[in-house]
């Protein structure tokens, strides 16, 4: 599902126009990316939970020629699915 098709399934399910559902899940994914990048985390019970990991520096290899390379330390977004959604997959 790619976001226009979760836009018309959000419109036909809570019964608002397209626009209206464009503007919802936009107020959440950009809602949910703020706290993210302030270093929060977002929770939302029965589905599951966003949150911020620190992946560490490290070397890794370059595939084509082999020659190691340092990979820079940074942050990532990570979830973790609550029960209710684990139980349904």
């Amino acid at each position: 599902m790619n976001k226009a098709e979760l836009i018309d399934a959000i419109a036909a399910e809570a019964g608002v126009t397209k626009a209206q559902a464009k503007k919802a899940l936009e107020a959440v994914t950009g809602n949910v990316t703020t706290t993210l990048s302030n270093g929060g985390r977002v929770s939302l019970v029965g589905f599951g939970t966003f949150s911020v990991s620190k992946r560490a520096a490290r070397e890794g290899r370059n595939p084509q020629t082999g020659k190691t390379i340092k990979i820079a330390a940074k942050n990532v977004a990570k979830f973790k699915p609550g029960a209710e959604l684990s139980g349904k997959l």
